[in-house]
């Protein structure tokens, strides 16, 4: 591959975020929300252009304010957004979120009908994926078509020219019409990923079958764990084709296993949290910056924690997101990597 346009392509879900104002009430008490913008690789292209990367999105909006309103959000920031797709007929997705801290947020979507789930394979053909040191997908991006198909396409393109494929696993149970579907879908796509990302939640999901004895109704997906045994999920996924998995673990860090059996542990930042959502994004923003900054494994960890340990004290996702002088004034004063 030539010399690369951008840093990092992600590709995938886009949405306004409605952040509830009243931290502690319950749903049905909020009075008002604050209007930001979110998605798991929409927070990403923005998290890692914050970090100093040429970051560009592949996305749907609608023909409608709230599309304008990512748009603008994005441009604003220096995210390339060329490759952002009008669909007409379909909306900009949206989500609301509740804060209950430290760790009860309700996260009702609302997805129906959504603009960035039509993401076509013609759209990634005028995407710049072989232009790109890194392409980002994420688990939702694969729930439904043509989202799917275009995923794929745009993961098989990417490692045919050598381009680095990024997971974020991104397991959302709402969007999927059977849980067992998710890990069929995502076992799939494996062999074309380089460095999957996720909780340990959604790496147990990842590779949740029939065989696995664990039926969907038996899974407490709201605050509860996926059930299953934490080092066979961690083993089934690298064995499908990725040379290594950045296990987010909140409170205990990262933990980077790589596909010939080294277990890296990196550790977390401690603050007082406020908010979890966007912490995982962040965290992810972080890892991508240093590895492709040609950061140890190690060091890539750290400042993924660093940058979700900042995230995690603040009101919302992309809005949020440190800039690099920010992340590493913060990881200095902390010792350092």
């Amino acid at each position: 591959m030539g010399e690369a346009n951008y840093d990092l392509l992600a590709m995938g879900r886009s949405s306004i975020d409605l952040y509830s104002n009243d931290i502690g009430a319950p749903f049905v008490e909020i009075k008002s929300f604050a209007a930001y913008v979110g998605g798991c690789p929409t927070n990403i292209s923005v998290g890692t252009r914050r970090l100093g990367l040429r970051s560009a999105l592949l996305t749907g909006i609608g023909e409608d304010p709230v599309g304008d309103f990512i748009l603008k959000f994005l441009q604003d920031e220096g995210v390339e957004t060329k490759y952002i797709v009008r669909k007409p007929g379909h909306r900009t997705s949206a989500a609301l979120l509740g804060n209950q801290p430290p760790h009860k947020s309700p996260l009702p979507y609302h997805r129906d009908n959504c603009a960035d789930i039509e993401i076509t394979i013609d759209d990634v053909l005028a995407a710049p994926v072989t232009e790109s040191r890194a392409l980002l997908i994420s688990g939702t991006g694969l729930s439904k078509e043509p989202s799917r198909s275009a995923t794929i396409f745009a993961a098989e393109l990417a490692r045919s020219a050598g381009v680095t494929v990024f997971l974020d696993i991104d397991f959302r149970p709402d969007q999927w019409h059977d849980l067992r579907a998710f890990g069929v879908v995502i076992r799939s796509i494996l062999r074309l990923v380089d460095i999957a990302i996720g909780t340990e939640d959604e790496v147990k999901a990842a590779v949740l079958s029939e065989a696995s004895q664990v039926s969907v109704e038996d899974m407490q997906i709201s605050g509860a764990k996926v059930a299953g045994d934490l080092d066979a999920a961690v083993e089934t996924l690298l064995s499908g084709g990725p040379k290594a998995l950045a296990l987010k673990q909140g409170l205990q860090g990262c933990t980077v296993f790589t596909a010939d059996g080294e277990r890296i542990r990196a550790p977390a930042f401690p603050v007082e949290v406020y908010n979890v959502l966007g912490a995982g994004d962040a965290f992810a923003s972080g890892f991508i910056y240093g590895y492709l900054r040609g950061r140890s494994w190690y060091e890539a960890a750290r400042i993924g924690n660093a940058a979700g340990a900042i995230v995690v004290t603040r009101h919302g996702c992309a809005n949020f997101m440190p800039y690099e002088d920010e992340l590493f004034e913060f990881i200095e004063k902390r010792g350092g990597l």
